[in-house]
Parts: C-alpha cells; sequence; structure tokens
C-alpha cells in the first residue's frame, strides 16, 4: 500500500523504511525514461546525503537501487500543521545552511518538513538541485512563503520570523530576502 503518488513517484512504508520509487512515463521512450528516473533518484539521494552532511536532518539513506531510494522513515508531523513563529525561526536557519551548501530543495512547503523529537527534518528532495544563485535561492523561499500565505493565517509573522532565523546562520540572506519581494513582484503583475 502507498503512502502518497504523485505525478514522479509513489511512496511506501516498510516497516520502519520508506521505499520511494520513480514512476514510469509511458508517454517517453522506455531507453530515455529509464535513464531519467534513474538520474533523478541518484540525483535526490545526493541531495538527501549533502544537506545531511552540511547539518540538515534528513532521512538517512540505507539504499538506492535503479529507480528506488529506501530510506528511513520520519515518523513525525507535517510542520504544517504545527507551525508557530519559533519553529519558522528554526526552519530559516536550515533553510540558510541548506542554501550555504548551494543546494536548493524545490519545493519548499511545510508539507517537506516533518517535526520529530524537536527537530525539523526536510523530506522530499526530488525537485532539488545545486545552485549557488541568489534567484534560485530566492524562488526556494518563495515557494515557502506562498505556503504560508495559503496555509497560515498568521503568515506574515511567520515569514518574519523564518527571515530573523535565515539572516542569523546565512551571510546573503539580505540579498536573497530582497530576490524573494522582487520575484513576489514579478508574479503579482505578470
Amino acid at each position: 500500500m502507498y503512502l502518497t503518488s504523485g505525478a514522479e513517484a509513489r511512496v511506501r512504508l516498510e516497516g520502519t523504511t520508506i521505499i520511494k520509487e520513480r514512476v514510469p512515463k509511458r508517454y517517453r521512450l522506455i531507453e530515455l525514461d529509464n535513464r531519467i528516473r534513474k538520474e533523478r533518484t541518484r540525483a535526490e539521494a545526493r541531495l538527501l546525503s549533502e544537506a545531511r552532511r552540511a547539518g540538515i536532518p534528513t532521512p538517512v539513506i540505507y539504499d538506492v537501487d535503479n529507480y528506488e531510494i529506501k530510506m528511513q522513515y520520519i515518523d513525525g508531523t507535517a510542520l504544517k500543521h504545527v507551525i508557530n513563529d519559533k519553529l519558522s525561526e528554526k526552519l530559516g536557519e536550515l533553510v540558510g545552511k541548506l542554501h550555504m551548501a548551494e543546494i536548493i530543495h524545490g519545493d519548499l512547503t511545510t508539507s517537506n518538513l516533518m517535526l520529530f523529537n524537536n527537530k525539523i527534518y526536510m523530506i522530499d528532495f526530488g525537485l532539488g538541485f545545486i545552485n549557488s544563485g541568489a534567484e534560485a535561492r530566492g524562488v526556494d523561499i518563495h515557494v515557502l512563503f506562498q505556503t504560508f500565505i495559503s496555509s497560515h493565517q498568521d503568515h506574515e509573522a511567520l515569514s518574519n520570523s523564518f527571515c530573523k532565523g535565515y539572516r542569523q546562520v546565512f551571510a546573503e540572506a539580505d540579498e536573497v530576502i530582497e530576490r524573494v519581494k522582487q520575484i513576489e513582484k514579478r508574479g503579482r503583475y505578470a
């Protein structure tokens, strides 16, 4: 039985292990599809491991096999259900560390963040990549702020707390936060 099933992958639980399997795309040539699925599976596992080395709590990878990642199950609560100013500030610090390591999560939402044993874990790096630019970092944070706006009444306070934590650990924070504002304006008036 699958815990979740999306356009890119299906996730199932076996004991205390999560198995994330990239699903085939019938519209692609089989050889191309197999290569893309393998590359994306390896890339996600690599990003999870690199983020962990950078001090970000992520699931431990047990095995990577063709189109599957076997990893630790984080039996926590999605941050969307428990987020507050304090957790948002802590999240800002984590994203600052992530961005210092030049890792872009790619889908930074409160659904892809788990609170477990008073730690925030980042999961699902399926859209992640390596990039050191302010634009990519700004888009990463913009996605999170849009999640705050759409899901949380106190979104302004959460964004402010996030920025406070982000600035505490990331020297280029002001440049990135300014870029977030530019991205927001582009979206609003495009």
